[in-house]
């Protein structure tokens, strides 16, 4: 009987040189090529379904599986959301533009070729602008948009890392085969030096924003909607060539991104402070142990032995077509972004908070379930994000929604309730209570207005406390705060404490104060 063989798990087994020392003695040159999956209903060439989570291999056509005989027609809306793409990263749309056949053998490629565009992109020479998380601004240019199809997904079971090295069989799913992507690459990003992984992991972030914006993709990196390749060099200094690059494929999160970058540097700088020389290749992200591990050599391009694809004629976007793309863009993010900071009054680091913070959106919609943007981002950004910390979830996956946070501003604002007793209504809503009216409600938190109530309780104090009346008819007007507390405390903080302080004054005979 045979064993099953398993792989060791990852570890960092190669040698490392700290990041800022790396960084300090080399230059630092990122890329960027990252998988955009169209948020159309049929697949790049055919007419099969892109929905996500179907049983494998049940969304397949002739076309998907390559079949002998079987012919691609083009997917109209897809050529339309790349067009989107360009124009909004500032590309020049081409007048016309061909796909070619890229030319490799992997399992999960039943073509043994992926049909993309080579030397004729539908997009090109574009940029985007970005913020890091200081603020400080940054360009960072697009070389290119092009049209393709995705791959399969091979999944290999048995071994301890999830990949094919120890595995004891493979299965692959051609339900992802064909779907339509758009592959953006940039230019090589310079003069970035030690931030090079801060700039990489802005751009991922501020590309998937726009991508959202212009409702081409969901985006959802977690499902593989969105992926990047991160390449990585190292030169000894701004003015020597570009060094070797690796391409460290598939990372999934924004804090991979520069995780994968920091790793490359530290590892590259020690290759080459030991006199050795970078392989061009790719490389396997490990989320696990934040290492990368190599895969396979790097191909260059004429290894593809790219040719214009016969089976289908070349892309010719009329103008018109082009420029009712463009009339239809919406705001973009940035320009977004700064309007909404001059509409809610935020300061720059107040607004960078809430960007950094993932909260724009929820307070948004927020703001428009009637809530003051000062508020919106009070509670989101501090009861709520600390809640979330605490349960370790996203503020947004939290139970409670824009309307109740909306609704508990309004009551305060309408001095039902205290800020205090806000938070009390709160966690009642977190606990699954009810809307905020609801907790009030249910709870007796109201703030007590009855001016009969509170002269009341007002008495009770002061008779139980006559000492303290007479040192306020002497002069000690901040001797209220005893009978303030007092009542506040008599109504579980139910009372308005400057009404009760007024009331206190009056019943002691002093005016004002």
């Amino acid at each position: 009987m045979s064993t099953l063989s398993t792989a060791p798990a990852v570890t960092r087994t190669d040698a490392l040189v700290p990041y800022d020392d790396a960084a300090a003695r080399y230059d630092v040159v990122v890329g960027l090529e990252v998988h955009v999956e169209l948020g159309t209903a049929t697949k790049m060439f055919d007419g099969c379904s892109t929905a996500f989570g179907a049983d494998a291999n049940t969304q397949v056509s002739p076309v998907s599986l390559g079949l002998p005989g079987a012919l691609p027609v083009v997917n109209r809306l897809a050529v339309e959301h790349g067009i989107r793409i360009g124009l909004a990263l500032s590309c020049e749309i081409a007048g016309m533009c061909r796909f070619a056949r890229k030319n490799y053998f992997y399992p999960d490629m039943p073509k043994n070729f992926q049909t993309s565009q080579y030397d004729e992109p539908l997009a090109a020479d574009g940029f985007l602008d970005v913020a890091l998380e200081d603020g400080t601004p940054w360009r960072v240019d697009v070389e290119r948009a092009h049209l393709e199809e995705d791959t399969g997904k091979s999944t290999h079971v048995g071994g301890a890392t999830g990949r094919i090295h120890g595995a004891d069989h493979s299965l692959v799913d051609y339900n992802r085969a064909g779907i339509p992507l758009v592959e953006i690459v940039t230019r090589p990003v310079l003069g970035a030096g030690a931030r090079a992984p801060e700039v990489a992991r802005a751009y991922v972030a501020a590309l998937r924003d726009l991508l959202r914006a212009l409702g081409v993709s969901e985006a959802r990196m977690e499902q593989g909607q969105m992926r990047a390749d991160v390449n990585v060099s190292l030169r000894p200094s701004p003015d020597a060539p570009l060094g070797t690059r690796t391409e460290t494929k598939n990372v999934n999160s924004f804090r991979s991104v520069e995780r994968a970058v920091r790793y490359e540097v530290s590892r590259q700088a020690a290759v080459l402070d030991a006199g050795g020389a970078v392989v061009q290749e790719t490389r396997h992200w490990h989320e696990d142990t934040g290492v990368t591990t190599s895969g396979r050599p790097k191909s260059d391009a004429d290894d593809y032995r790219y040719f214009p694809e016969p089976d289908l004629v070349p892309l010719t976007p009329s103008r018109e077509w082009v420029e009712q793309v463009r009339a239809t863009l919406p705001e973009m993010p940035v320009a977004r972004r700064a309007r909404l900071q001059g509409e809610w009054g935020y300061s720059d680091l107040e607004m960078r908070d809430v960007v950094n913070a993932g909260l724009l959106e929820v307070i948004s919609a927020t703001v428009a379930e009637g809530a003051s943007p000062a508020a919106a981002r009070k509670w989101w950004g501090g009861e709520l994000a600390r809640t979330a910390n605490d349960r370790g979830v996203e503020v947004t996956e939290l139970p409670v929604g824009p309307a109740e946070v909306a609704e508990l501003d309004r009551l305060v604002a309408e001095g039902r309730i205290t800020d205090r007793m806000a938070r009390e209504v709160l966690a009642g809503v977190l606990a699954g209570e009810g809307r905020p009216e609801q907790v009030v409600s249910a709870r007796g938190l109201e703030v007590v207005s009855d001016d009969s109530a509170l002269v009341a309780a007002v008495d009770e104090a002061l008779a139980a406390q006559p000492d303290v009346a007479e040192k306020i008819r002497g002069g000690k007007v901040q001797a209220a705060g005893a009978v303030v507390g007092a009542v506040m405390k008599a109504t579980r903080g139910a009372a308005d404490a400057k009404r009760v302080r007024e009331l206190v004054l009056e019943r002691v005979g002093v005016a004002g104060g």
